[in-house]
């Protein structure tokens, strides 16, 4: 009875969270903090930073199955914490880079921030693959939010065959957002205006 009141006693807050970082990391995308009269340095070293957190989370959610699997609870626990901030870590990156940098445009080759003909016929379909992955990477990013805290939620309340059941779907999304946050870097890596 009392696992259940600690999922109850969470599900407004998982409800109001996932909800709220979506719309203000939308909102904080849109802002640009010269446009606001503040003089500051564009981020532009946070990419590969963020990219690289990205690609640290995907290694320890791996590991973090191998050490559940191997039953060793407590260092799954510590790994799968660690994961979660390193995604909010990501996150806070992610945003601060947006709101003092211009977004890259993939295949401008010329960093006019322009899609210009040439450009689109030069770099061919694979702004297509570009885009698709892009596309489901932000929207499994955002749906993952939930997932992740009702199965750690679950976790904490020891409902252990909830949580192994909500896992088994949690685990494989967060892992391609996490991936895919790689490959979408270094797709549009080339195309940074520094």
């Amino acid at each position: 009875m009392e696992n259940n009141s600690l999922e109850q006693r969470f599900s407004k807050f998982i409800i109001a969270v996932s909800i709220l970082i979506p719309v203000v990391v939308a909102i904080l995308f849109g802002v640009k903090l010269k446009d606001f009269g503040y003089n500051v340095e564009p981020l532009s070293f946070l990419p590969p930073i963020y990219a690289t957190t990205n690609g640290i989370t995907a290694i320890i959610l791996i590991a973090a199955v191998v050490a559940i699997k191997n039953g060793k609870r407590k260092l799954h626990e510590r790994l799968m914490t660690s994961a979660i901030a390193l995604s909010v870590a990501f996150l806070v990156m992610y945003v601060a880079y947006h709101m003092t940098s211009d977004s890259a445009v993939f295949g401008d080759l010329n960093h006019n921030r322009l899609l210009e003909d040439s450009e689109k016929l030069s770099i061919g379909s694979l702004r297509i693959v570009y885009l698709l992955i892009l596309i489901t990477h932000i929207v499994l990013s955002i749906a993952i939010i939930p997932m992740v805290l009702i199965t750690y939620v679950r976790a904490l309340a020891e409902n252990f065959d909830k949580h192994k059941k909500i896992s088994k779907i949690t685990f494989p999304i967060w892992l391609y957002v996490a991936v895919t946050g790689v490959v979408v870097y270094l797709m549009i890596s080339p195309y940074y205006v520094y």
